[in-house]
């Protein structure tokens, strides 16, 4: 008996050990930056890139010679780690993690940019990852042609990625996008976001070496302990210690965006700071409100001068008067009933548990009993996990609720509140009535960008590839989901602290709002880093839904020609403002890729990366069939309602179709009577198209248009890329018209 105590000790100490070294990371290998192989582009591609330019700002009449160029501000390799575990084979994923050196391959060749930023998400870059990511931006920019006449300029970055679990402590996420790349100029670290998120993923060995096990065993999983394990071991740093005066091997935190914007300036470098995803319901909390940012030193109008409006993961731009939930003065939560215009998911969480209530032969007023508490617990769940508390519940019990149904290719459970036509409406306590409100309004450029987790930089040239060109294979992990729990029929409160990593997604229905990624466009004066740059603080962009559609947006004299602004521009005057849009679709794609990316990939790298198919245009230009014109008066005070200010569109331009493009002009008859602060900007609308997941949830609507049933995309053949007919489009960024109120000149540019 003793021999057998003794084996099974000897057993069960060699398991453990067994189990802790692979949590170390022992028995894999953990993600590196990999190996750049494209050199620079050929010089007859980008004189082709540079030719189609000239030619297109001729047709419009523009002579000023300034440059268009396109690039991503927002891509993530591995060293993110929901890109990483997103690459794992439970995804049905076969091409391994995707490495910073594939970006900056896909970026050249695939989608042919003119520049780009890696932005991982900073709670991942180990020290060494940081500084394997800096040089790897390096290498790609010198193998470009480094920062002057390069086929493309790269650019270093991360996301400061915060999920709070209530309105008042969500700040959201935002992209860090660095001026330069030497060693002077950029910090010795990241800055990552002190959120209750980040906590999950410091794991013990013990249960990081349970995984590659409970995995079935796969290498890959080995690898992603190894992975895992090496975040894991980074030590916290120092709390009120100047940023300079820290170790180089620890995670520096900021818990909120003033935070943040400190530790930058302590730093002293160059930096933009870009809000993104503010919409996306996937993580804000119902009821969240961008405009909050706008008290306590959480917004830097020097750092924080563009919006990402569009990006895979969704359109930000558009604001309604539902919410997701209504919350009053003392704290009380409401949930909105159901319209024809808007079904929110804390009354379909009622609807669910009544139905499965009567069911089970209950009476009617207990099940509305049960009903109202199902839409309570739903209400007070942190987070976003408010489907939890309706157990059991699969994608299809929650139809379109949540979701808007009027909006361009929204973002999944889109927070109007946080929308970006929101943002530019709210003015704060502080600002309101003040000569100088600089902080107490946002004005922001507006840029598109993809969002992609793959190292797939601009994916947006082609529809092809659902589950490689846009993240929909994130919806397919998992490490935990409330779907999983026991339908019950009544609902019960939520912890997310009892549940595994990655529950609060709603997996069944979040793939199906997963888009080709955006662009973001600057004008530049020369094909430079420098100029870029330039363009961006000076909010000289515009953003598109992917295609590389040519847009001007002017602010004209009151007679004649002459240009007095342009798209970011702010002005003071006292006259009707008058605009001019010139505007040209992007060309029609042929299948393939063009020569010089066959010359600069191997036949197999072009194959993982770009999928055989690259941004390879025609001479044929797609039609421009109208202009919108958005305008937007902001807050006079912070309780003004915005249902009156934002106005969408506020004018409809038609365009004639010819591929030469389109331009138009128009006048605000109304701002001098007004006397009010105005924001302009335009939309140039495409000729539809096919798009991947265009249809979202694809709901079979009733004669009310109430959605009955649902065809997610989620469980569809892998070669399904759900297309549905949608309508490209390009935002330009604003001109903000401030009203002089008193004796002025007719117009003043004000300074940024």
């Amino acid at each position: 008996m003793r021999k057998v105590l003794l084996v099974i000790v000897s057993l069960l100490l060699l398991a453990t050990v067994a189990l802790y070294t692979i949590g170390l990371g022992w028995f894999g290998d953990a993600i590196s930056a990999g190996s750049i192989e494209g050199a620079a582009r050929s010089s007859a591609a980008i004189e082709d890139r540079i030719r189609r330019l000239s030619e297109g700002r001729d047709e419009l009449g523009e002579n000023s010679g300034e440059s268009i160029l396109f690039g991503d501000l927002h891509v993530h390799s591995g060293y993110s780690l929901d890109a990483y575990v997103g690459s794992l084979p439970m995804t049905g994923a076969t091409g391994g993690a995707y490495t910073v050196a594939d970006a900056c391959d896909f970026a050249r060749y695939c989608s042919g940019l003119d520049f780009w930023s890696i932005n991982d998400h900073a709670f991942g870059l180990t020290p060494q990852r940081w500084r394997d990511t800096v040089e790897s931006v390096r290498s790609c920019n010198a193998r470009a042609g480094g920062n002057e006449s390069a086929d493309m300029f790269s650019f270093l970055g991360w996301e400061w990625t915060q999920m709070g679990t209530t309105p008042a402590n969500h700040y959201g996420h935002k992209n860090v996008v660095l001026r330069h790349l030497d060693d002077e100029r950029i910090p010795t670290r990241p800055i990552a976001a002190d959120s209750p998120g980040n906590s999950a993923t410091a794991r013990s060995p013990f249960a990081l070496g349970a995984f590659p096990i409970m995995a079935g065993g796969d290498p890959a999983y080995f690898d992603a302990a190894a992975t895992l394990a090496e975040v894991a071991t980074i030590s916290r740093c120092a709390e009120n210690v100047p940023v300079q005066d820290l170790p180089d091997d620890c995670r520096e935190f900021a818990a909120t965006p003033a935070e943040l914007f400190s530790k930058l300036d302590e730093w002293g470098h160059e930096s933009l700071v870009i809000p993104h995803g503010n919409s996306w319901g996937n993580y804000t909390p119902p009821d969240s409100r961008f405009a909050k940012q706008l008290e306590n030193g959480n917004h830097d109008p020097r750092r924080q001068r563009l919006v990402e409006i569009y990006s895979g993961h969704g359109n930000a731009e558009e604001y309604r008067s539902y919410r997701a939930a209504r919350t009053s003065e003392d704290g009380t939560k409401t949930c909105d009933e159901a319209t024809p215009k808007h079904l929110a998911s804390c009354w379909q969480a009622g609807e669910i548990i009544r139905s499965r209530c009567l069911a089970e032969n209950e009476s009617e007023e207990v099940c509305e009993e049960r009903a109202a508490s199902a839409r309570n617990h739903f209400l007070n769940a942190p987070a976003s996990s408010g489907h939890l508390a309706v157990g059991g519940s699969e994608g299809p019990e929650w139809l379109d609720s949540g979701q808007c149904r009027d909006c361009f290719l929204p973002a999944f459970n889109h927070r109007p509140g946080s929308s970006v036509q929101a943002m530019l409406a709210a003015r704060s306590a502080n600002g309101a009535g003040e000569a100088d409100d600089t902080a107490g309004r946002f004005r922001f450029g507006l840029i598109g960008s993809s969002d992609n987790h793959t190292s797939r930089a601009g994916t947006g040239y082609k529809e092809v590839f659902r589950l490689d060109m846009t993240d929909a294979r994130l919806a397919r992990i998992t490490l935990g989901s409330g779907g999983k729990l026991e339908p019950l029929s009544s609902a019960q409160p939520v912890d997310l602290a009892e549940l595994p990593p990655f529950a609060a997604a709603e997996f069944k229905r979040l793939g199906s709002y997963f888009y080709t990624g955006g662009l973001v466009a600057v004008h530049a004066q020369e094909r430079s880093r420098d100029d870029i740059w330039d363009a961006l603080m000076e909010r000289h962009v515009y953003g598109t839904s992917g295609p590389r559609i040519l847009l001007y947006f002017d602010l004209l004299a009151s007679q004649g020609d002459e240009t007095i602004a342009k798209m970011g521009d702010e002005v003071t005057m006292q006259s009707n403002p008058r605009f001019r849009v010139r505007a040209a679709g992007s060309f029609e794609q042929k299948p393939g890729c063009p020569e010089d990316a066959v010359q600069g990939l191997s036949p197999k790298r072009l194959e993982r990366l770009c999928r055989g198919e690259c941004a390879n245009p025609s001479d044929t230009r797609r039609a421009i069939t109208r202009i919108e014109v958005v305008r937007i008066r902001p807050q006079q005070s912070p309780d003004e309602p915005l249902d009156l200010l934002i106005e969408d569109p506020w004018q409809t331009l038609p365009c004639s179709g010819d591929p030469a493009g389109c331009i138009v002009e128009f006048e605000d008859p109304a701002f001098s009577q007004d006397s009010r602060d105005t924001v302009y900007y335009v939309r140039a609308i495409e000729a539809p198209r096919l798009a991947i997941n265009a249809g979202g949830l694809r709901c079979e609507r009733d004669e009310l248009g109430d959605c009955i049933q649902t065809r997610a995309c989620d469980g569809v053949a892998d070669s399904d890329d759900c297309l549905e007919e949608i309508e490209p489009r390009a935002w330009s960024s604003p001109i903000f018209i401030d009203h002089g109120r008193q004796a002025t000149p007719e117009h003043a540019m004000t300074t940024p």
